[in-house]
């Protein structure tokens, strides 16, 4: 790279950075001031200026405000105090902001359930969040219905919308509830930054969901931190098509657009085919990604209305290198800003000067400034490798370890951790570099190169060890993804018999251009043998959760066992390539009849 070009790039970190801290720079534990104030503030700025626009409706900050103050109302009306908690179970509305907006000016918590879910999880959810009220909709209502059986105590239900037997109509009581803002010193006593307004649960990728209790300051830190890290200002528009109740979506994108007095553009849902065509009739300038939303943008033809959009600006998280070159080389957005956060936890990333691939930097001259360390890693053990003296060690460029943060009083490296205390704990690594210092897991694994850029490598537990080797699920995937017919790819490992280590095995979608004859040889030209994946399962679809990342587990539970799927299987014989599985050819890879 030129000096010059070196320097451009320093000088958009350094700007990109500056601009970050100084917005996050006042919130403390101790302070008074909270989420609330900060969209308050907002509003008697921005009062008259659009400030969300969904299915047609726009609202103005003052009419945002105001729906938030009726059901600030509404909770000290149903005698909820400061510290108790409601549960929002809806999809993407027009209220929804408002909802747990209103009810952190009265110090009540909000759990933002994932409406995607039923049954057993949801149940889970609720009864961990100690909720007594429930708010729902006509479309999440009958799934609240089917789950009251399974809940722990009484919730009631609260449907915005037609009611039924013992449910209560929300519109009727919302309606004799005040639009004026409740009075602030009574109604927000005693109550510091360091007080929850929310709980966000995590995926469920691998399990139960577990609650993450997000404190007004860990939400000041999303809101405000994106507000300063994305630039910007009054006149952009942010397309927001990820669910509300995740804190991409929910809080870096909204704090990105409503703190600077902007418009959030709300869909209920991502859809591929109509992105283009309401990105440009909405003069979007920005737009919030998941990696997974980039890639379906990629997989479509082409679209007449792909450049004639106004995006000068994408930010999300997961965006691999190859979809990367798409949204700049082919889509033509202006910018990528890629970051990095854990919902739960005290490490956040920032890829300010736009280096391809790269999910953050930490460079050697602020290393200090920074309270993010990768040390090295026993895949096997799932554990950081402790040296002589007892003490983690840190990587090398170009190795990969675990990515790990320092916790710290201060806003910044504060570590709130979950509902259940247990879960917190065993996210907690002590004496790491020192007697008595303690640093939160982040359970992911990266690596960072001579100039400070950090790379995303896996999750641990995704990343398997397999012919001595370690085996990283996601670079195996983007190989993968270059293939021709290749849609989308869900790689993880799997038991053979009692052979040491797991199987690579590589769930794909597919269209009419795929041909596994082809891919045998793309993955032996791409790839060294450890990491080519032994089995492949083809799939109409892959299941994800609702902030699209791929559920792995009944994946790993199927394994290679004709008898638990009826999705096609195929077996890389040493001899003959990929073939199909049938019950008899399993049989014969269970008792080792191939060497693998």
């Amino acid at each position: 790279m030129r000096l010059s070009q070196k320097i451009r790039r320093e000088v958009r970190f350094l700007k990109g950075l500056s601009r970050t801290l100084k917005r996050v720079k006042s919130i403390a534990p101790d302070s008074v001031n909270l989420i609330c104030d900060d969209l308050e503030a907002a509003v008697d700025k921005y009062g008259d200026r659009p400030a969300i626009t969904f299915e047609g409706k726009t609202v103005s900050y003052a009419e945002l405000d105001a729906i938030a103050n009726r059901y600030a109302h509404w909770a000290k009306g149903q005698g909820l105090t400061r510290g108790q908690t409601v549960a929002l179970f809806m999809p993407n509305r027009l209220e929804y902001l408002a909802i747990w907006y209103g009810l952190t000016k009265v110090g009540v918590a909000t759990a933002l359930i994932n409406n995607q879910l039923t049954g057993a999880a949801l149940a889970h959810c609720l009864n961990i969040s100690q909720a007594l009220h429930c708010i729902v909709d006509p479309e999440t209502s009958p799934c609240f219905e089917d789950v009251k059986g399974q809940l722990e105590r009484h919730v009631q239900q609260w449907v915005l919308g037609p009611v039924h037997d013992d449910q209560r109509d929300l519109v009727k009581a919302l309606k004799s509830c005040s639009q004026l803002r409740p009075d602030r010193l009574t109604a927000r006593d005693g109550i510091t930054a360091k007080d929850t307004a929310l709980f966000i649960f995590t995926s469920g990728t691998t399990g139960l969901p577990k609650a993450a209790r997000i404190t007004h300051m860990r939400a000041q830190l999303y809101m405000r931190g994106f507000a300063g890290s994305t630039g910007a200002k009054e006149t952009d528009r942010i397309y927001v098509t990820l669910p509300l109740y995740h804190a991409t979506g929910g809080l870096c994108a909204l704090g990105a657009g409503l703190l600077n007095g902007g418009s959030i553009v709300l869909r209920k849902k991502f859809s591929a085919t109509h992105f283009w065509p309401d990105v440009v009739t909405e003069n979007c300038t920005m737009f919030v990604y998941i990696g997974e939303l980039c890639r379906y943008l990629a997989n479509q033809p082409e679209h007449e209305l792909e450049r004639a959009h106004k995006l000068r600006l994408i930010f999300g998280n997961g965006l691999r290198p190859d979809v990367w070159d798409t949204m700049l080389d082919r889509f033509k957005v202006g910018g990528v800003l890629e970051f990095y956060g854990a919902t739960e936890g005290n490490v956040s990333l920032f890829n300010f000067d736009g280096k391809r691939g790269a999910i953050g930097r930490v460079p050697g001259y602020l290393k200090k400034k920074f309270n993010i360390r990768i040390v090295k890693f026993d895949v096997e053990e799932e554990m950081p490798v402790r040296g002589a003296n007892g003490c983690c060690v840190e990587v090398a460029p170009g190795e990969v370890g675990e990515c790990i943060g320092h916790i710290g009083s201060d806003a910044r490296s504060n570590y709130t951790g979950y509902a259940d205390k247990a879960a917190t704990e065993k996210k907690v690594l002590r004496d790491v570099f020192e007697k008595g210092d303690a640093w939160f897991r982040t359970g992911d694994l990266m690596k960072i190169d001579g100039d400070g850029y950090i790379y995303f490598v896996d999750r641990i537990g995704d990343t398997f060890r397999w012919k001595g080797e370690n085996v990283a699920t996601s670079e195996v995937a983007e190989r993968i993804a270059g293939f021709p017919g290749v849609l989308e790819v869900n790689v993880y490992g799997v038991k053979v018999g009692d052979l040491d280590g797991k199987a690579g095995m590589a769930s794909l979608v597919t269209d009419d251009e795929f041909d596994l004859e082809g891919f045998g040889k793309h993955v032996d030209e791409h790839m060294p043998g450890y990491a080519r994946p032994v089995f492949v399962r083809l799939q109409k679809a892959i299941e994800t959760t609702g902030t699209f990342k791929y559920r792995k587990i009944d994946l790993v539970n199927d394994g290679f066992d004709p008898a638990k799927t009826k999705d096609p299987l195929y077996f890389r014989d040493p001899a003959n390539g990929y073939v199909k599985i049938t019950k008899a050819l399993h049989a014969k890879i269970e008792s080792g009849a191939f060497k693998l």
